[in-house]
C-alpha cells in the first residue's frame, strides 16, 4: 500500500484526506513511478468541487494532482523508458499525483535532466506546458507586445518569461503583491483591479499597441482586455474559452506529448524558463498546498514534496 492525499465525494476541502491506496500495476504505455514532487494545481480543487465531472475520471476515494516527478519503478511495453530513469508528466487517466507511487502515461513523459530539482521539474507538464502551448500557437515575436492577465500565477509567470525570452515586450496585470514576481520575469507590471484597462493603454502608448492577449482570467477583465488590441484573433483565454471565442479569440489545446515536454525541460536548463516556486509542502500537509493555491493568493507555484 501507498500513502495518498485526495478527496473521498465531491465537495469542498472538508471532503479531502490522508489514506492509503495500492500501488498500481502499469500497463501498456504506462510508467510506474516513485513520485519525489507533485504540482499543485488551481484544476485539483475544480476536480474535487465537481466543476470538472464532463473531462476528468475519477474513483472514489481520488488521489489529486495532475503532474509529478520522480523516478521510474517498473514500465510498462512499448514506453521508451526503464526502471531507474528519472522523468515528468502527466498522471494516467484516472490517477493522481499526491501520492508515494502513481501511474504517468508515457507518451506525456520526458526525463528530468540532472540539472533539474524535481520539485521544479513537477510544476512543468501542466503551468509551464500550458504556457509554452499558448506562446507557440500565438507565434509571439519580437515585434509583438503581449497583455498578459494574471501574470503572477504559475501559467501567467511562464507565459511571461517565454514571451519575453521571445523579444516581445510583455505587460504583465497582477497584484500589487506579485509586483516584484512579474518584473524579475521580464514583464512590466500593472496593478489589477478597476481601471487596469486605462493602465495597459498608458502604457501601451510607451511599448507599442497590443498585438496578443494572454487570458488567465476571464469574465469582464478578458472583455476589456479584448477592446485593447486591434487583434481579437490573437487572444487565448485558458480561464474562459468560451467567451474568448465569442470575442474572435480562442482558448488553447494542450500538447501533452514528450516531444514538447522535451522542449520546455530544455528551456529550463538553458535558463530560458526559470519556474517560479513559491512554496513546498510534504505530503502530511497536502491540504495546507491545495489551500494556498484555492486562495487564489498565490505567486508562482506550490509543490508537494516527498522523501
Amino acid at each position: 500500500m501507498a500513502r495518498a492525499y485526495g478527496f473521498v465525494e465531491y465537495g469542498g476541502p472538508e471532503t479531502q484526506q490522508l489514506f492509503d491506496t495500492p500501488v498500481p500495476s502499469p500497463g501498456p504505455g504506462q510508467l510506474l513511478v516513485a513520485v519525489r514532487a507533485a504540482g499543485v494545481n488551481p484544476a485539483d480543487w475544480k476536480v474535487r468541487s465537481g466543476r470538472r465531472t464532463g473531462s476528468v475520471t475519477v474513483h472514489f476515494p481520488a488521489v489529486l494532482g495532475r503532474e509529478v516527478a520522480g523516478v521510474v519503478e517498473a514500465a510498462g511495453p512499448d514506453t521508451g523508458f526503464r526502471p531507474g530513469d528519472a522523468v515528468f508528466g502527466a498522471t494516467a487517466e484516472g490517477y493522481g499525483g499526491y501520492a508515494e507511487y502513481t501511474l504517468v502515461d508515457a507518451r506525456a513523459a520526458a526525463l528530468v535532466p540532472q540539472a533539474v530539482p524535481f520539485e521544479v521539474a513537477a510544476t512543468l507538464a501542466v503551468a509551464a506546458g500550458t504556457a509554452f502551448d499558448i506562446v507557440e500557437h500565438l507565434e509571439i515575436v519580437d515585434a509583438d507586445t503581449v497583455l498578459v492577465l494574471g501574470a503572477g500565477g504559475g501559467v501567467g509567470s511562464a507565459a511571461t518569461q517565454l514571451a519575453h525570452a521571445a523579444g516581445a515586450a510583455v505587460l504583465g496585470v497582477a497584484s500589487a503583491g506579485k509586483r516584484d514576481l512579474v518584473e524579475s520575469c521580464g514583464g512590466m507590471w500593472i496593478q489589477s483591479g478597476d481601471g487596469f484597462d486605462a493602465r495597459v493603454a498608458a502604457t501601451a502608448e510607451l511599448c507599442g499597441a497590443v498585438t496578443a492577449v494572454v487570458d488567465l482570467v476571464g469574465g469582464d477583465v478578458l472583455e476589456r482586455a479584448v477592446a485593447l488590441t486591434r487583434a481579437p484573433e490573437r487572444v487565448v483565454s485558458v480561464a474562459d474559452p468560451a467567451r474568448a471565442e465569442e470575442l474572435g479569440g480562442s482558448g488553447i489545446t494542450r500538447r501533452r506529448t514528450r516531444e514538447v515536454f522535451e522542449q520546455v525541460v530544455a528551456l529550463v536548463e538553458r535558463g530560458v524558463l526559470t519556474p517560479r516556486i513559491e512554496r513546498t509542502f510534504p505530503l502530511a500537509d497536502a491540504g495546507a498546498a491545495l489551500e494556498l493555491v484555492e486562495s487564489g493568493h498565490t505567486g508562482g507555484k506550490i509543490v508537494v514534496t516527498l522523501p
